[in-house]
């Protein structure tokens, strides 16, 4: 058990990627503090679920983008778990909408969650953290760090802001031994992608980008996440690994079709 004993905090962890994130690291040996925002019952079940490996878990409601609910939420998981060790900051939210609709509310929103959020988070676990000289930070992104996507503007710059973030903090906190690297997941099978994934055309436009040929599943992402985690991972700092099926590398043919190809 490669994180025996260890303390994880991960924050949108009542579903999807977060939930698989938290049920693996539990797998993997550590204690284990849900955040959710919404939906305590599904956190409860979680929660359930770790207690079940023989694992500590918590469950702490917080809005991430809101830094005094953030403190009070670390603060919580120190005195109930002993410390934080590990702190993946999991928590996004996109909305599709225009450029020229977007309004101060939906800026607000998207940027506080997806990149104030991981901040702050980030912070108050890293406080923690330099008190016993170690301690590892890791932001699930999205490859739209690094992919234009029309209609997801502030989701788009969030998650760019979490690529430069990650790469920051991992410089300003190695003095402390405390390792920061980044997750970015492509086409992944969760019920953010329950509209996609219930379209068979839809699913189809999707999967033909990829060249792996297919979605990904919570699961990889988690198993991803638990390596950057372990010691086998110790001299890795500031990078972001893609989890994507090639997605972000994938050339893209601008030519007229049936034109000719050099």
């Amino acid at each position: 058990m490669r994180l025996k004993d260890q303390v994880a905090l991960v924050t949108g962890a009542n579903s999807g990627i977060g939930k698989a994130i938290a049920l693996r690291l539990a797998e993997d040996g550590a204690d284990v503090a849900i955040n959710y925002i919404v939906h305590p019952e599904a956190a409860d079940e979680v929660v359930k679920a770790i207690e079940a490996k023989g694992r500590r878990a918590l469950a702490v409601k917080a809005d991430v983008s809101n830094v005094e609910q953030v403190r009070h939420m670390v603060d919580t998981v120190v005195e109930q778990l002993g410390r934080v060790d590990l702190c993946v900051n999991n928590a996004g939210v996109q909305k599709e909408i225009g450029f020229l609709d977007v309004t101060e509310a939906d800026w607000d929103f998207m940027i506080g969650v997806d990149l104030k959020g991981s901040f702050f988070v980030s912070q108050a676990c890293a406080r923690d953290m330099v008190k016993r000289g170690r301690g590892c930070i890791l932001n699930v992104s999205s490859v739209h760090q690094e992919i234009a996507k029309p209609r997801f503007a502030p989701y788009c710059a969030g998650k760019g802001g979490v690529r430069m973030l990650t790469k920051t903090l991992a410089m300003e906190l190695a003095p402390h031994g405390i390792r920061v690297n980044g997750v970015a997941p492509g086409a992944i099978a969760t019920p953010m992608n329950a509209d996609v994934l219930s379209d068979k055309q839809a699913e189809e436009s999707v999967i033909k980008e990829i060249p792996l040929g297919r979605f990904g599943k919570p699961g990889e992402v988690a198993g991803l996440v638990a390596w950057l985690a372990s010691p086998e991972a110790a001299y890795v700092t500031a990078t972001t690994y893609f989890m994507d099926g090639g997605l972000v590398e994938q050339v893209v043919d601008y030519q007229e079709p049936g034109a000719g190809k050099s």
